[in-house]
């Protein structure tokens, strides 16, 4: 599969970035009709440089102007390469410091810098140029970077340019194909005949053509109607690659800059994360106080949320810290995005980091951050498996850690497998589950079942609804998944009980049930109700019916409804006298039944509906047939 690597230029405005650009592509990314009259780059453009051997790098060209970081930010998540720009005849700027603090901050890895205008100053000013330039990247990840004088105008040393973009693209680690599709939307337009486009820079995935997607955080669900990469029709776009995606039915009003394209219900959407923070060590401010108001960018995304720093009221220049961010819109984010923060006002970059979770928990006050150093620090196994635990006994759907973290899919399930394997993890229904969350689970269900028993010694065990209430929150499905495992817990029906349990009458109550059971087998088919039978043996409703119960799982007696219970011998006396009428007539009316027995219709009505309920009986109008022959 090929490989696709962006490049990114940086630099003070008027430096010649899209000169260079222009000069190496052979195309202008200035297309706005405000850039060609101003002279000036003001939001994003785009070029591609293509070499003999194959090789294409997609070329984002960014705005200098102090005003225009904003559309400078957009461009900047994707990027592989950073061609530093640096005019010969002004040497370093402020944009060249802003630009380059943005570069370090998103963490980019490999650039080169361009010393352009060179044929405007003589020989010994632009060694100058070069030993300020120098000085400048020291400590960055420009320092060892080549520094290369150029002129757009004369051609002068755009060739050694060239080679020198391929060395690095060529060295480049590929972005996440195998991850969920994201592409977060730099620019929106319309095609008349086509409809609305959005392109940006492929950081993850791929996507093809009639497949569906989601436009997040709008949560617009559409499907691909055709894409495109510098004007190449494409059947699947890849992570790396610029590209234009046709939206199948979407208007042009209903997506914009800093949305994301993404396949659906893999990424939650939040309004909280938790992230680490670095200010600048020459930030233009002296401290930046929790629960201040910052400009925050992630790829194409700009948003204003408040900071809350962890452990600190304020945090100075050059310091680190974890934090939490707050935002009244929401946004897609993965954990492992890089992100910038502007002061509020003026708008000056001050700081940035790494998102460490976008989904985070509810955190006391005071509390160690070990979860945090773990998502900086950890490997994605360690993650994976903190993320699980901390997700507690709901779990983790399987698909979920992939739309959370930004990792290859195929890793992520490798990691996952390894956890399960090892016993970490646990798999109960479609979910994942901590071994420590489950063990917890086991424990206090076994202790809660422990405490009803001891508190209700008569009952034959506890509703399976009581026992799932004691953990709240709890999905039914998964609540029944959970128990299966326990083996120390029996289940009959909706009752619960601990596999040691049996219910131990005392001798007073053994006596009672002897004489519940002569007052029934006296009544024969005209049973007493619960409460005439708690009189009749002068003992409390409640406890009657607890005996009932017990007597009725003992197989002492038959359980008509609630209120009514014969003896297991008048049951089988009522069948015996059933199939002897059954085999004399087909039907019989509730006179015949209530004259079979020899009770009233008071009683016989509440036996017939036990007979239907149980599919002894059928009622067809106003008879009944027998369906239990023989």
């Amino acid at each position: 599969m090929k490989r696709y690597v962006i490049l990114g230029t940086a630099g003070h405005i008027d430096h010649g970035k899209s000169a260079i650009v222009l000069a190496l592509t052979g195309t202008d990314p200035d297309r706005l009709k405000e850039e060609k009259e101003r002279g000036i780059t003001i939001d994003l453009g785009f070029a591609e440089l293509s070499y003999p051997d194959g090789l294409k790098i997609g070329i984002v060209d960014v705005p200098g102007h102090e005003r225009l970081v904003r559309n400078m930010l957009a461009g900047a998540g994707g990027i592989d390469i950073v061609l530093m720009v640096i005019a010969a005849d002004e040497g370093i700027m402020p944009q060249s410091r802003e630009h380059l603090d943005i570069c370090n901050l998103l963490k980019v890895k490999r650039g080169l810098i361009a010393v352009t205008k060179s044929d405007l100053v003589e020989e010994d000013w632009l060694g100058l140029v070069e030993e300020e330039t120098r000085e400048f990247v020291k400590g960055t990840f420009l320092e060892d970077a080549a520094i290369i004088p150029v002129s757009a105008k004369t051609g002068h040393n755009i060739g050694l340019l060239k080679e020198k973009i391929r060395e690095l693209a060529l060295s480049v680690e590929p972005k996440p194909v195998n991850g969920i599709f994201r592409l977060p939307v730099d620019r929106v337009f319309t095609l008349r005949g086509f409809g609305t486009v959005v392109t940006g820079t492929a950081v993850s995935g791929s996507i093809s053509v009639d497949k569906p997607v989601e436009i997040l955080p709008r949560g617009i669900r559409t499907r691909v109607r055709g894409l495109q990469s510098h004007g190449e029709s494409l059947k699947t776009a890849y992570a790396g690659q610029r590209v234009a995606i046709n939206l199948q039915g979407v208007s042009k009003d209903e997506v914009g800059r800093g949305d994301v394209v993404t396949v659906p219900d893999r990424i939650r959407t939040t309004y909280v994360i938790d992230a680490g923070i670095e200010l600048l060590s020459d930030s233009p401010v002296s401290a930046l106080k929790s629960r201040s108001l910052v400009h925050f960018h992630t790829a194409a995304t700009e948003l204003t949320g408040r900071i809350i720093i962890y452990g600190k009221d304020e945090l100075k220049p050059g310091e680190r810290a974890y934090c939490q961010f707050r935002f009244k819109s929401p946004l897609a984010v993965m954990a492992g995005d890089r992100y910038i923060i502007r002061r509020f006002s003026p708008l000056l970059t001050i700081g940035g980091g790494e998102i460490l979770d976008p989904s985070p928990r509810r955190r006391k006050r005071d509390e160690k951050l070990r979860d945090l150093e773990i998502f900086q620090h950890g490997s994605l196994k360690e993650k994976l498996s903190l993320k699980i635990l901390l997700s507690g006994l709901n779990g983790t759907a399987q698909s979920e850690p992939a739309g959370w973290i930004r990792a290859e899919t195929t890793e992520i399930k490798r990691q996952i497998k390894a956890l399960i394997s090892e016993g970490v993890i646990i798999q109960c229904d479609d979910r994942l589950l901590h071994r420590e969350v489950f063990d917890d689970f086991r424990s206090r269900a076994l202790r809660t079942l422990g405490d009803f028993h001891r508190d209700n010694p008569l009952k034959p065990g506890m509703p399976k609804e009581a026992l799932r209430a004691a953990f709240k929150g709890l999905d039914q499905r998964l609540f029944e998944a959970l128990l299966a495992p326990v083996r120390e817990i029996v289940v009959e029906k909706d009752i619960l009980r601990l596999e040691t349990f049996s219910i131990s009458l005392s001798e007073d109550k053994k006596l009672i049930k002897d004489r519940i059971l002569k007052t029934l087998e006296q009544a024969g088919f005209q049973p007493p109700s619960k409460d005439e039978l708690a009189a009749a043996v002068s003992v409390g409703r409640e406890e009657v019916g607890e005996l009932l119960k017990i007597m009725a799982s003992e197989k002492t007696l038959v359980r008509i409804n609630d209120s009514l219970y014969i003896p297991v011998t008048s049951y089988s006396d009522m069948m015996n006298r059933l199939r002897e009428f059954f085999r004399k007539k087909k039907e019989m009316t509730v006179g015949e039944f209530r004259d079979v027995l020899g009770t009233s219709r008071k009683y016989a009505l509440p036996f017939l509906e036990y007979l239907d309920s149980n599919r002894i009986t059928l009622r067809v109008g106003e008879v009944r047939k027998f369906l239990a022959r023989g």
